[in-house]
């Protein structure tokens, strides 16, 4: 069941930690993030059953199971009726040399994040999928010399902090409590 959930700087904290590390324990997390074990298991426990945390991966080097070329893929498609969107985003998401699709504005319909092998391969998927894929009327290819930045890790430390009842009010962060106007 997903539910709305208010993401305080502790919460934000707690996926900081996950993101950095979701192999250590809860223990481990609490002590970082200033609670006892028990309200840390239950904030994850919350963001998880919100789908604020929606599982658990491994992050494998693509270089070092042989994944070496990376293509960033622009596609354009010949109508944008909901049926051959649906029919084509249902293809890529069937495809699993293409790991990213971002439906976009611009030039490019969509950008598809393509992984394989190399470039034999890839010209190869290009022809044997990519070219087939419904309603594709344009595709242009660039390869990636270098990956610059990757990073999965959201900027959770950048979300907006949640406002408290006298700060909807006023506008203003409501006053700490035992301060002299507080």
């Amino acid at each position: 069941m997903q539910e709305n959930i208010q993401l305080d700087s502790v919460s934000l904290r707690i996926l900081q930690e996950l993101q950095r590390d979701a192999r250590q324990t809860v223990q481990q997390i609490a002590e970082r993030v200033g609670l006892s074990s028990t309200p840390c298991w239950k904030r994850i426990k919350d963001m998880e059953s919100a789908g604020v945390i929606r599982g658990y991966t491994a992050l494998v080097d693509r270089a070092r199971v042989g994944l070496d070329l990376l293509v960033v893929v622009e596609a354009n498609l010949s109508q944008h009726t909901e049926d051959l969107v649906r029919q084509f985003e249902a293809a890529v998401a069937a495809t699993p040399e293409i790991v990213r699709c971002l439906s976009t504005t611009g030039q490019a319909d969509y950008i598809l994040t393509v992984m394989v092998p190399g470039i034999a391969e890839y010209e190869r998927f290009l022809h044997g999928t990519l070219f087939k894929l419904p309603g594709v009327t344009h595709m242009r290819s660039s390869i990636v010399l270098k990956e610059v930045k990757a990073e999965v890790r959201l900027p959770v430390a950048l979300a907006p902090e949640p406002a408290t009842p006298a700060r909807r009010a006023s506008g203003r962060r409501a006053p700490a409590p035992g301060s002299p106007t507080g």
